[in-house]
């Protein structure tokens, strides 16, 4: 299965600490940081597709979002990422 094979919605956290903006989501465990709120997102989206893809490459997708509490199912979107208790939005995979 490559990355490109996947359409999911992740939760992403942005926060402003000091005069950086951060984006975080714990359903990959990444997070990535900007000058601006956009430039954060857009780093974001870059870091968590390159994330998707060596893990397609290594063949280790499957173990690595198990051990991340994904939970496979059989659809169009093989996988959905675990629950959370609060979140600031979702961003979209395609």
């Amino acid at each position: 299965m490559s990355a490109k094979d996947i359409s999911f919605s992740l939760p992403v956290l942005i926060t402003k600490q000091n005069s950086s903006f951060v984006a975080y989501t714990p359903a990959l465990d990444i997070s990535t940081c900007g000058k601006t709120e956009w430039e954060a997102k857009k780093r974001f989206a870059d870091l968590a597709n390159i994330f998707l893809e060596e893990l397609a490459e290594k063949g280790t997708m499957n173990e690595v979002l198990a051990e991340l509490g994904w939970k496979k199912k059989e659809s169009k979107a093989p996988y959905y990422c675990p629950a959370l208790h609060s979140f600031a939005g979702f961003y979209h995979f395609e």
